[in-house]
């Protein structure tokens, strides 16, 4: 069946291609018994989508009821879809059938499904798994022969995450999914749904219909509409009623949007996180500080750690270096020095805690060392003995015993 004609006979405004997608799924399910979840914002019409899949089905000579879910009462819900028996709460003077038992062989369209309790959830999976279900108060199975067709605005998932709604109810109603889109997705339809509720309207009062100036529908069509077509049907009869002038210009229309904003701004998203998932993100928040605490002090002791091995290892070096010193000035005392033997000495520096090596090649005996140091003087002093003992800091009279002891040549 075509899409225009769907719409023609129940009244469907809009030729946008997720409005027509939705149409099209619904007339092709209309001829199964599958279930099916529409899904969508308040104020979108979701109400069409199962009056055109129970007219479309073999069940359309049957019953069709629409139940809004939300708006019965918890106590009371269980009688209501199933039925109840006599005497089985205060008030129940006689047995009575519920809605699942009078659209036996039709469709039973619930609206706002998420609503439901989580024990009258229980139940409805009974029905859409076997067929059968209980009244309040009996023991009696029946058998019943319904096509249910949910509806929520709501994200379904969300409120499974929330212990709100039972995965598996989700998954025996969404057999097919149909989503209707919102109006602000809408914007090419929200002119032609104007001008539906302005001449209907109009012709349902005896006046002229409400017309639109560009700069007018500019602003209906770029406003977000959180209340859907519901609430464009609103203003439209809002104006057609308060409204003189028929032309409705900008500066008219924007007094019946009173959040309306010219200009596109960022807006602050106030999300509402239920207590359980706050407690959650505080649990993980606490569990991530403490492993940055144990990591902190891990990294505390590991420094520590090292800064104690570089002491110990500079005072290690240090006494090494002191041993190494205190054996080269006994060996100058006892004038035992190997001459071709050479002395690694690895002194600290306790202030930087470098390493630095100094390597002596020279001869270390006390005599060579005498002699060399007589020569320098001598030379320096071009032979004054004089000048070159007081170099020395000794006498002239030792300086010149040294001369004939080591037989130096002047």
């Amino acid at each position: 069946m075509e899409i225009q004609t769907v719409k023609q006979r129940f009244g469907i405004i809009g030729n946008h291609p997720a409005l027509n997608r939705a149409i099209d799924i619904a007339t092709n399910v209309a001829p199964t018994d599958l279930s099916v979840l529409i899904t969508g914002e308040s104020g979108t019409g979701k109400e069409f989508f199962p009056q055109i899949i129970h007219q479309f089905s073999a069940r359309k000579h049957g019953s069709y009821i629409a139940v809004n879910c939300g708006a019965i009462p918890e106590g009371t819900i269980d009688s209501e879809l199933f039925g109840h028996e006599k005497g089985s709460f205060t008030g129940a003077h006689e047995s009575r059938k519920g809605y699942f038992e009078v659209a036996n062989g039709g469709t039973i369209f619930l609206d706002e499904v998420s609503e439901l309790p989580l024990s009258t959830q229980v139940r409805l999976l009974r029905v859409l798994e076997t067929g059968e279900f209980i009244r309040v108060g009996s023991s009696k199975v029946q058998k019943t022969n319904v096509r249910v067709i949910a509806a929520t605005n709501i994200e379904i998932l969300h409120a499974i995450q929330q212990n709100k709604f039972r995965e598996d109810l989700y998954y025996r109603l969404n057999t097919v999914p149909i989503h209707v889109p919102a109006l602000r997705e809408r914007k090419e339809d929200i002119h032609l749904l104007f001008r539906k509720f302005a001449v209907d309207f109009a012709e349902k009062s005896r006046m002229p219909a409400v017309t639109l100036t560009d700069p007018a529908r500019s602003i209906l069509e770029n406003y977000r509409w959180p209340g859907n077509i519901r609430q464009l049907k609103n203003i439209t009869e809002q104006m057609s009623v308060i409204e003189q002038d028929r032309e409705i210009n900008e500066h008219i229309i924007a007094k019946y949007l009173p959040d309306y904003q010219p200009v596109k701004l960022p807006m602050i998203y106030e999300k509402v996180i239920d207590e359980h998932t706050f407690n959650t993100e505080r649990e993980i928040l606490y569990k991530i500080l403490f492993d940055m605490k144990n990591d902190l002090n891990d990294l505390k002791s590991l420094v520590a750690e090292i800064m104690q091995k570089g002491v110990e290892s500079a005072e290690l070096h240090q006494n090494h270096a002191q041993t190494i010193q205190k054996l080269y000035e006994e060996a100058e005392v006892n004038g035992n020095v190997n001459k071709s033997h050479n002395i690694n000495i690895k002194r600290t520096e306790s202030a930087d805690i470098q390493d630095t090596e100094e390597i002596i090649e020279e001869s270390l005996s006390l005599e060579e060392k005498e002699k060399e140091l007589i020569n320098k003087a001598l030379e320096k002093h071009h032979g004054k003995r004089k000048y070159a003992a007081e170099e020395l800091g000794i006498s002239e009279r030792t300086l010149y015993r040294k001369i004939k002891e080591y037989n130096l040549d002047l």
